[in-house]
């Protein structure tokens, strides 16, 4: 066989998988592009469910929820981006297992068990994490952003004291920047809910340990107050919110690493990896070098 023939044969399998791989990602955009359209013939009732945290807040202060066009394309624009978000929504679970289905045959049997769990668990904490950006906390946010209006009980303009002339500062939103502030909400929350899901995944492939992520807790609780404060509002009570989720997630993520290198361990020791005086050994030295 030539050397020229050794090349070509090598080179095979990586055009084939090049193949598969295309064709994987048509599907995906297919799938996307019909969930779009799907969602782009029901946008104003999707758009109209987004916004009900505003419209509560807004019923709650006695005003009627009105947001309005600023440019003639606008609402255009609006229901595309409504079709976007409800089309990857809906197009996921297909695009999931095309992936799965690319990465699943090269995988052996006992790295698809353990890497199942994963493809399933982080959907669910996303969606987990929207739901608890939408019902909780955009409400929260979009009353303390309305708490800033200024007008009478009746809906009159607000008397200044040192102008004596009338001021009314009341809420008309732009539909596509309060989408746009909505959506920066759901993705944000929902990417935060995959902190368990990634730090499970790299303790899983020995890239981090329960210790390892225990010791740095205090750098991980400036972090998160630092997260809190970038995806929030200036508002302490929602930064408090999200700070207490976050970190609870991380003390959860400690525990699922802390389960899976016990898991580890166990298996070690009955496939007679494990040497317990080894390890004895090991944390006799570091007793005394601590010393």
């Amino acid at each position: 066989m030539s050397k020229t023939d050794e090349i070509e044969d090598s080179s095979a399998p990586l055009i084939e998988h090049l193949a598969e791989l295309r064709t994987r990602l048509i599907h995906c955009v297919v799938a996307f592009l019909i969930g779009m359209i799907i969602c782009f013939t029901v946008a104003t009732p999707l758009f109209n469910f987004l916004t009900h945290p505003l419209c509560e807040v807004l019923n709650e202060r006695g005003q009627d929820c009105g947001l309005i066009f600023i440019s003639p394309q606008e609402g255009f624009f609006v229901a595309i981006k409504v079709s976007l978000l409800g089309g990857f929504i809906l197009a996921f679970p297909y695009i999931g297992m095309q992936m799965w289905r690319f990465v699943a045959p090269g995988l052996y049997r006992s790295e698809k068990n353990a890497f199942l769990p994963f493809m399933l668990a982080s959907p669910f904490m996303f969606l987990l994490g929207a739901s608890f950006a939408f019902y909780v906390v955009t409400p929260l946010a979009y009353d303390f952003f309305l708490g800033f209006q200024q007008f009478g009980a009746e809906g009159e303009a607000v008397v200044d004291g040192a102008t004596a002339a009338p001021l009314s500062v009341v809420f008309q939103g732009s539909a596509q920047e309060y989408l746009n502030l909505t959506i920066k909400f759901i993705v944000a929350f929902g990417l935060c809910f995959q902190l368990p899901v990634l730090l499970t995944l790299m303790g899983k492939a020995g890239l981090v340990t329960a210790e390892g992520l225990g010791s740095v807790r205090k750098y991980a609780v400036v972090a998160i107050l630092v997260l809190a404060a970038l995806v929030t509002p200036p508002d302490v009570i929602t930064q408090i919110i999200l700070f207490v989720v976050v970190y609870g997630l991380y003390e959860v993520s400690i525990f699922l690493v802390a389960r899976v290198e016990k898991k580890r361990e166990e298996q070690l020791r009955a496939d007679g990896y494990y040497d317990d005086e080894a390890e004895a050994d090991e944390d006799l030295m570091q007793e005394e070098d601590g010393k």
